[in-house]
């Protein structure tokens, strides 16, 4: 079962309270074994993009999978090896950080991803041909769901461009630095898998430089259903493609090359589950407020991105249809949802916001001193609190006075 009911869920609030995230292990298997068949055709590689969801437990569940680990800060790295990943199945993909990260990323083992001259060049004036390195390129394609997150267009901080490839050749030449990957990453909710396969060319045509690779970096951006009548990435009809352009490339250039993917938000978004209580019905002139016990605090993603959580009334499910917005409990504009239809709320209900898997609690905060929710797993049928509720004393613990 992919799909917790109702029923579980009320369940999960009177025993943990509420505001709660709730993660579905089965969900998540499901949407790994959907990319690994996808992919079958390939020598693939997944690496669990695990910024969208850093929780130890989630971490070793995708382990177990066979998964492999995308990291972007070296405490990342540091939980994906104590959850049990090899360095050799973790990856380094870090953006303007301190050359010391990069160092310890080398002393720990891990495979490391550069996407900047000056970085790439203290790397080779440092550790020359002694340890690999993948780059980091910047494709110039537009795409992703939303500007916030596109990250291969010209004006993106992410990345080396591509027009930049002879400044690149003569830092690897001068200092003798052996590259075995390239990696792209374009943005995020992308449906049009031609984005992919566009900037597939750019990676092949990149690939001829580079003697020694053994390896393409796509990236992610699978586009995950948040509301009714969404598409989601045709995944099946992307793993043809990538299959039939890796075996054209080996064909025609003898090179076997592995395509590696960093999935994130597909794995995890439609484990999530938040459950919050309605606190007030408020009626205004213009419209009905629901106020929960939560807010941006704890999911910014529609304040930050607008973005679509598909929220319901689990207390009320049959009641009458009514429009509300929902609204947090914080000291500023605060909105999940605008003019939303919803079955009836009282006083006292649960909702519930689903897709919350992906870049929930990993972006909450304690603003206006509120703390952090607890949050949970079901697996196998059984429920696992996987992180305590804040107390005042974890909001306090670092403050000297």
């Amino acid at each position: 079962m992919e799909q917790l009911t109702n029923e579980e869920l009320i369940s999960i609030a009177n025993e943990f309270g509420t505001p709660v995230y709730v993660y579905h292990a089965e969900k998540i298997t499901a949407q790994y074994e959907k990319l690994s068949r996808a992919f079958k055709s390939t020598q693939a590689r997944i690496f669990y993009a695990c910024k969208a969801l850093t929780n130890i437990n989630i971490l070793k569940h995708l382990l177990s999978l066979g998964a492999c680990l995308d990291c972007v800060s070296i405490n990342e790295v540091r939980i994906g090896l104590l959850a049990g990943f090899s360095p050799k199945n973790i990856l380094f993909t870090p953006n303007c950080v301190d050359f010391n990260e990069i160092i310890e990323a080398k002393e720990l083992g891990v495979n490391i991803n550069i996407d900047n001259i000056s970085i790439l060049e203290q790397f080779g004036n440092t550790y020359g041909n002694t340890y690999p390195l993948c780059i980091r390129l910047n494709p110039h394609i537009m795409a992703g769901g939303n500007v916030k997150i596109s990250t291969g267009h010209i004006d993106s901080k992410f990345g080396i461009s591509i027009h930049q490839l002879r400044h690149i050749e003569r830092i690897v030449k001068t200092t003798n630095l052996n590259i075995e990957g390239i990696h792209m990453h374009t943005g995020s909710e992308i449906k049009d898998i031609n984005v992919f396969l566009m900037g597939l060319e750019v990676m092949f045509d990149v690939a001829e430089h580079f003697p020694n690779l053994k390896y393409i970096d796509m990236g992610s951006g699978f586009k995950v259903p948040y509301q009714p009548g969404d598409k989601e990435t045709d995944v099946e009809l992307l793993g043809n493609k990538v299959a039939e352009a890796f075996s054209k490339l080996e064909n025609e250039t003898g090179k076997k090359l592995e395509v590696w993917f960093e999935p994130g938000k597909y794995l995890v978004s439609e484990c999530g589950y938040f459950l919050v209580k309605a606190n007030v019905i408020k009626q205004t002139p213009a419209t009905v407020f629901v106020g929960v016990n939560s807010g941006f605090n704890h999911l910014i993603r529609p304040m930050m991105y607008d973005a679509y959580h598909r929220i319901e009334n689990i207390s009320n499910p049959e009641g009458i249809p009514r429009i509300y917005t929902v609204v947090g409990n914080i000291c500023e504009t605060d909105t999940f949802a605008w003019d939303r239809t919803i079955s009836e709320v009282r006083e006292g209900d649960i909702l519930v916001m689903y897709n919350a898997g992906a870049y929930g609690f990993e972006m909450s905060s304690n603003f206006n001193s509120r703390l952090k929710p607890a949050e949970v797993m079901v697996k196998d049928g059984k429920t696992t609190l996987i992180r305590k509720r804040d107390t005042l004393e974890d909001m306090l613990k670092n403050q000297i006075y």
